[in-house]
């Protein structure tokens, strides 16, 4: 991988930065997040320059490059404190699983509208009794005639109100073995039988939680996505980029953190000395920062491994990615509070509502002592945990 940038890829920050000056967090982001209204403006401007559809192929309608620039497109919306939850979900995930799995007709009707914004895709994986654990899914998808019967429920699913369809993951039997195999589906958001309820969450976000549940939801032949006995390869396509897209906006919450921090820094003074003179306040934000720039290289690592084509060194990257960003990200907020004073609390700074937004990094997509797992099992070598 490259340190430096291309011309295009400095060209697509610049960008996506003036974009999110305009639809910045006190100005506009913040007042939508206390009522609970999504980021609709933001989010259908950044798909008419092409920004939600960087990663995905030319021949559909997408920018034709990687997850590398999506994840650029993330980091540059966060550091406005602009980022978009959403674009973790419908053109990283489901876009990505529909580009490397779907039929032609799938990647025809969802891959341009995914492309532009015109519509979005969000992601059902996570159940009450399952958490991380994909293989303990109990959703089950069961053949009736030609058509798929879906039966199960989902927790903590993210956006279902703006979305046109939900990529579904499920379980079939294998009728030789009777063991259970994950298999993806599309749903339109507004099947028989599908029943959604907003959770009450305790956090100040323009983007809602559901969860779900599948009364025999009936749908056709061509909802499956790829093979049914693929699912797992379809599954991990799409959970790195989660991974690497939740790391870019940790690193840009971050980023925005460390800014505000810095100008108030600059600006008050007591006793004639700006306080950023002082290292009680400049040495926790140079070690922040130190910690950022360290979560983004490998961010970017994990990038480039994955559009490489390198599906496991990927996953440790982009596991490791989450991990550290995450840790970051908290800490860039929590010492920006600590930096204002009595002003980061305030509801002018706005810092407060932001740090239980970044606190949720450390728990989704996966939690921090999974990562930990993960890291020890397959980077140490050490014994399978749980």
């Amino acid at each position: 991988m490259s340190f430096i940038e291309t011309e295009e890829q400095k060209e697509l920050r610049a960008a996506v930065a003036a974009l999110t000056e305009k639809y910045n967090y006190r100005d506009y982001v913040l007042p939508k997040a206390r009522v609970g209204e999504a980021l609709t403006e933001l989010w259908d401007e950044a798909g008419k320059l092409g920004f939600l559809g960087v990663n995905l192929p030319e021949e559909y309608g997408g920018g034709g490059a990687g997850i590398y620039e999506l994840a650029l497109v993330q980091e540059e919306m966060a550091a406005n404190g602009a980022g978009l939850l959403l674009v973790v979900v419908s053109p990283a995930i489901c876009g990505t699983i529909i580009t490397k799995y779907g039929t032609d007709a799938q990647k025809e009707k969802w891959l341009p509208r995914l492309a532009d914004g015109s519509t979005k895709m969000v992601f059902a994986i996570t159940e009450p009794d399952a958490g991380s654990n994909s293989h303990q899914i109990t959703t089950t998808a069961r053949r009736d005639g030609d058509d798929w019967i879906i039966s199960g429920q989902k927790i903590y699913i993210s956006g279902v109100d703006q979305a046109e369809a939900i990529l579904v993951v499920s379980r079939t039997e294998d009728s030789k073995t009777g063991k259970l195999k994950p298999a993806l589906f599309i749903m339109p958001t507004d099947a028989e039988g599908l029943v959604k309820t907003q959770q009450e969450m305790d956090i100040i976000e323009p983007d809602h939680q559901y969860s779900l549940f599948f009364d025999d939801v009936r749908l056709p032949a061509d909802a499956l996505v790829g093979q049914e006995d693929a699912a797992i390869a379809q599954l991990f396509a799409g959970l790195n980029p989660e991974r690497i897209l939740g790391a870019a906006m940790a690193v840009g919450m971050g980023r925005y953190a460390i800014d505000r921090a810095v100008e108030y820094a600059k600006e008050r003074t007591v006793w004639k000395t700006s306080i950023g003179a002082h290292q009680g306040i400049a040495h926790p934000l140079a070690q922040i920062k130190i910690e950022l720039e360290l979560a983004k290289v490998m961010m970017q690592k994990a990038a480039t491994l994955y559009d490489a084509g390198d599906e496991f060194g990927a996953a440790e990257a982009a596991n490791m990615a989450k991990y550290a960003a995450a840790e970051a990200s908290i800490r860039a907020l929590d010492q920006a509070i600590q930096t204002h004073g009595g002003a980061g609390l305030t509801k002018e700074y706005g810092l407060a509502s932001m740090l239980g937004a970044a606190r949720i990094a450390r728990i989704a997509p996966v939690s921090r002592e999974m990562v930990l797992n993960f890291v020890a099992q397959h980077s140490l070598g050490l014994p399978k945990s749980y």
